[in-house]
C-alpha cells in the first residue's frame, strides 16, 4: 500500500525524532535541487503526487531555499496558528512584490507591521460595512445579468473566467474603493488585463531558483513593468479620490467602501499610505481570480451533477427569486449554495499550496526543522482522503449541513478542509468571498438554464496553477427558458 494512505495522522507538534535532512523525497540535481523536475503550472499537483509516494512529510530543494512539504491537515493547522510567533509568510515572496514596484499589504507583511495592518483591514470588513456596500456590489451583479442576458439570447458561449473575472474586478473596484470600472457593460478589461501579468508573475518569480530579470529583461518582464506602472497609477488614484469623497459633507465620515474605511480606521494604527497602497493590491489579489476561479469550478461542478443543481436552483428560486430585490439577509439564508460553495473549495481549492516560514529552529509533528525553512502545506491532501470524507472524490455539498450520507464520521469537515488558512492570519475577506459568490450564483440559478460548461474538448477542465489554482478554458452556454439543465453526472 501507499504510504502516505497507510499512515495515520500524528501529532501536530512533539518530541524530534527525525531530522528533517533524513525525510524522503524526490532526487534533484547539485544546484538546482528538484527545480527542473518542476511544472510550475501544476505544481500543487506534483506535490499532491509525490505525497502519495513519499508520505505527509518530505523534503524539496529550490535552488537554495530548503522546502518541508506537510499532507497533515492536523500539522498543517498547528503551524498556522502558530503565526506569527513560530511561522511567517516567506520573506522572498515580499521581497519579489517589492522588487516589482509594490508596497507590501496584509498578504505579504510580517511581525508589527502585520499587526498594525490587520486591525485596519479587519475595520474594513466589519460586519456592518458589508450591509453598507451590499447596493454596490448588488448593481454590479445586475450588469452581469444583463451581460448573460444578452448571450443567451444571442445563443452563444460565454468564456466564464473572463467575464467572472470582470464581474470580480467590478465588484472590487466598486465595492473596496468606490470606483466604477464597468468592465461587463464596457469590455474596457485595462485593470484585469494588467492583473493577469502581475499575479502569475509573482508565483513564476516566487519559484524561480534564478532571478535571471535582474540581470537580462525578457519581452514577458518588459510588459510586466508597464503593467506595474499602470495598477500603481490606478491605485494612487483610487486613494486620492477616497480621500476626497470621504471629506465630503455628505459622507458624514461614515465610510461606503472598504478604502474609504481602511483610511477612517488608520488612525492610531501607525499606517500610512503606502500600507493602505499596499493593501489595495491585496485586495485586488484577493477579490479578483480567487474568486473568479471557484465560481468557475463551482460551475463545472454543479453542472455535471444535476440533482445537486436541481436542488440550488430551488433553494435560489424560494428564496431570492428577484435579482433586482436580493438582500443580504436572502443571501444569508442560502444555506444549500453555501455548502455548494464549501465543497467546490474542498475539492477544488484556489490555494492548494499555502507556504509558511520557520523563524527559528523547531519542531513540527516529531521533525527537527532549521530555522528559514519554508512549510508548505497541501490543503486538498486530507480533504480528498476517505479517512475524513467518505466517497471523497464525490460533490456533495450534504457534507457541510450535517447528517448528510457523506458527512465525516471524526471531524468537523471544517477541521481539515481549511481553504481560508487558519489561525491569526484567516483571511479577512472570507465573508466578502462568500457574499460575491452566493450573489452570482443567485442570479445565474434564478434565471437562467444552464446548457453546458466544460473545456472545448469535452473534457474535465485541466488545473492551472498561476498563483491561484483555476480551470482551463471553461465556456458556459445559457438559454432563458425555464427548463431542467445540467449534464449526465459523471
Amino acid at each position: 500500500m501507499r504510504q502516505g494512505d497507510t499512515e495515520t495522522a500524528v501529532p501536530a507538534s512533539g518530541i524530534a525524532t527525525r531530522r528533517f535532512q533524513d525525510l524522503p523525497g524526490p532526487k534533484g540535481v547539485p544546484f538546482f535541487g528538484n527545480a527542473l523536475q518542476i511544472e510550475k503550472n501544476r505544481v500543487h499537483e506534483q506535490f499532491e503526487l509525490w505525497s502519495r509516494e513519499f508520505g505527509p512529510f518530505f523534503r524539496v530543494r529550490i535552488g537554495p531555499r530548503r522546502l518541508l512539504v506537510v499532507s497533515d491537515h492536523a500539522v498543517i493547522a498547528s503551524v498556522l496558528r502558530d503565526r506569527p510567533k513560530a511561522f511567517r509568510r516567506p520573506t522572498h515572496h515580499g521581497d519579489i512584490v517589492r522588487e516589482m514596484g509594490f508596497e507590501l499589504g496584509l498578504f505579504f507583511v510580517n511581525d508589527e507591521v502585520w499587526k498594525n495592518q490587520r486591525r485596519m483591514v479587519m475595520a474594513a470588513f466589519d460586519p456592518g460595512h458589508l450591509r453598507a456596500y451590499f447596493p454596490s456590489l448588488l448593481n454590479v451583479v445586475q450588469r452581469l445579468h444583463g451581460r448573460w442576458d444578452r448571450a443567451a439570447k444571442a445563443g452563444g458561449e460565454i468564456d466564464l473566467q473572463a467575464d467572472l473575472m470582470r464581474y470580480t474586478v467590478d465588484a472590487i473596484a466598486g465595492l473596496a474603493f468606490g470606483s466604477d470600472v464597468n468592465t461587463l457593460e464596457s469590455d474596457d478589461d485595462t485593470i484585469q488585463r494588467h492583473l493577469n501579468q502581475i499575479f502569475p508573475a509573482i508565483a513564476r518569480r516566487v519559484t524561480a531558483s534564478v532571478r535571471y530579470w535582474r540581470f537580462v529583461k525578457l519581452p514577458a518582464d518588459r510588459r510586466l513593468e508597464r503593467s506595474v506602472r499602470e495598477v500603481k497609477m490606478a491605485i494612487e488614484d483610487f486613494i486620492i479620490q477616497a480621500r476626497k469623497r470621504i471629506l465630503e459633507p455628505a459622507a458624514n465620515g461614515r465610510p461606503r467602501n472598504l478604502l474609504e474605511a481602511t483610511i477612517a480606521a488608520e488612525d492610531g494604527s501607525n499606517t500610512s499610505d503606502r500600507d493602505i497602497a499596499g493593501n489595495v493590491v491585496t485586495m485586488l489579489l484577493a477579490g479578483e481570480d480567487t474568486t473568479a476561479n471557484t465560481m468557475a469550478w463551482m460551475l463545472d461542478l454543479l453542472y455535471r451533477d444535476p440533482d445537486v443543481l436541481r436542488r440550488a436552483r430551488e433553494e435560489v428560486r424560494r428564496i431570492a427569486p428577484d435579482v433586482s430585490r436580493f438582500t443580504i439577509d436572502q443571501m444569508d439564508e442560502l444555506n444549500f449554495v453555501e455548502a455548494c460553495i464549501h465543497e467546490t473549495m474542498r475539492l477544488k481549492p484556489v490555494a492548494p499550496l499555502l507556504p509558511s516560514q520557520a523563524n527559528g529552529d523547531t519542531v513540527i509533528a516529531d521533525i527537527e526543522v532549521p530555522a528559514d525553512t519554508i512549510v508548505i502545506g497541501l490543503m486538498r491532501r486530507d480533504a480528498t482522503d476517505d479517512r475524513y470524507f467518505p466517497e471523497p472524490e464525490k460533490f456533495d455539498p450534504d457534507r457541510w449541513l450535517g447528517g448528510g450520507p457523506h458527512s465525516p464520521n471524526a471531524k468537523s469537515p471544517t477541521r481539515v478542509s481549511m481553504p481560508f488558512g487558519a489561525g491569526p492570519r484567516l483571511c479577512p475577506g472570507r465573508n466578502l468571498a462568500l457574499l460575491e459568490i452566493k450573489m452570482a450564483m443567485a442570479m445565474l440559478l434564478g434565471n437562467f438554464s444552464i446548457d453546458r460548461v466544460g473545456a472545448a474538448d469535452g473534457k474535465p477542465a485541466r488545473e492551472l496553477f498561476a498563483f491561484a489554482m483555476g480551470p482551463v478554458g471553461l465556456r458556459m452556454k445559457l438559454s432563458t427558458a425555464q427548463m431542467t439543465c445540467g449534464a449526465p453526472a459523471t
